[in-house]
C-alpha cells in the first residue's frame, strides 16, 4: 500500500490514483463515443471490460481489512449514484449515455450499467482482494461478459440451440476470458500475498468461468439482463467451489 505507516494517508493517495484511473478511461471512452470512433456497442463494451479490471489491479494500494475495502468502493460507489442520476433523467450526459448503453436511451443505465457498478461495488466491500470470489465474479462480469459479445458478434454464425440470440464463439470466448482474466489476477494478487495461488484455486476459476458462460447463454439472462444473473451465478458457484 502507499504510505504503510499512515493507512489513512495511504488509503486517501490510493482513491485520488484509482479514481484518476476510472475517470480517465471512462473519458476516453465517453471520446471515442461522440467521435464515433468505435461502433457503439464495441464502445459500450470496451468500457464494460475495462473499468472494472483496471479498477481491480488498483487494490493493492489501499491498505489491508475493512478499511481499505471502504475507501476504494467509494470509486465505484460514485459511479453508482452518477449512472442513478442519469439513467433516471436528473442528470443530462449524452456522452456517457452513448459510452454505456446498448440503444442510446438514458433509462438503460438504470439496469445494466447500476448493475455492474453494483457488483463491483459489493465485491469490493464484501470480499476485498483475499477472496477469489471477487477475482471470479469481477473477471466474469467484465472480461467474461465483455469478450462474449465482441466475439460473439465478429465469430458467432453458429448458434446455441437453445437460444438463437448467442453463439458457440460467444460462450466459448467468455469462458475462456473469464477463466484467463481470473487466473491471471490470482498471479497478480498472490505477489502480493492476498492470495495463494494453487491448482485448486484455477480448477475453482474454471468452474465458475464455465457455469457464467452457460448461464449468460440462456434466454433468462436476455430477460434479466447479464450483469445481473453472471455476477450473481459467479458469487453463488464461487462460494460453492471456494469453501
Amino acid at each position: 500500500m502507499l504510505f504503510p505507516e499512515s493507512p489513512v494517508a495511504g488509503n486517501l493517495c490510493a482513491l485520488v490514483l484509482s479514481t484518476c484511473v476510472a475517470l480517465s478511461l471512462l473519458r476516453l471512452f465517453e471520446e471515442t463515443a461522440r467521435r464515433g470512433i468505435f461502433d457503439q456497442k464495441l464502445n459500450r463494451k470496451l468500457v464494460h471490460i475495462t473499468i472494472g479490471l483496471a479498477f481491480m489491479l488498483c487494490w493493492p494500494l489501499f491498505s489491508s481489512g475493512s478499511g481499505g475495502a471502504y475507501i476504494a468502493a467509494l470509486v465505484p460507489g460514485v459511479n453508482i449514484v452518477k449512472v442513478l442520476l442519469i439513467g433516471l433523467g436528473i442528470v443530462k450526459d449524452e456522452a456517457t449515455v452513448k459510452s454505456m448503453s446498448r440503444f442510446g436511451d438514458y433509462r438503460e443505465l438504470v439496469k445494466g450499467p447500476l448493475y455492474y457498478a453494483s457488483t463491483i461495488t459489493f465485491c469490493c466491500t464484501i470480499y476485498w482482494r483475499t477472496s477469489p470470489i471477487a477475482i471470479a465474479a469481477i473477471c466474469n462480469l467484465c472480461a467474461g461478459d465483455g469478450f462474449a459479445d465482441i466475439i460473439g458478434r465478429r465469430f458467432g454464425k453458429k448458434k446455441l440451440p437453445y437460444n438463437t440470440d448467442k453463439s458457440f464463439a460467444g460462450s466459448i470466448a467468455m469462458a475462456i476470458s473469464g477463466f484467463m482474466s481470473s487466473v491471471g489476477f490470482m498471479y497478480y494478487y498472490s505477489m502480493f500475498g492476498f492470495v495463494e495461488r494453487s491448482i485448486g484455486m484455477v480448477v475453482g476459476f474454471l468452474t465458475v468461468s464455465v457455469a457464467s458462460a452457460l448461464v449468460e447463454s440462456h434466454p433468462v439472462s436476455t430477460k434479466f439482463d447479464d450483469n445481473l444473473t453472471v455476477p450473481l451465478v459467479s458469487v453463488f458457484i464461487g462460494t460453492l467451489v471456494f469453501s
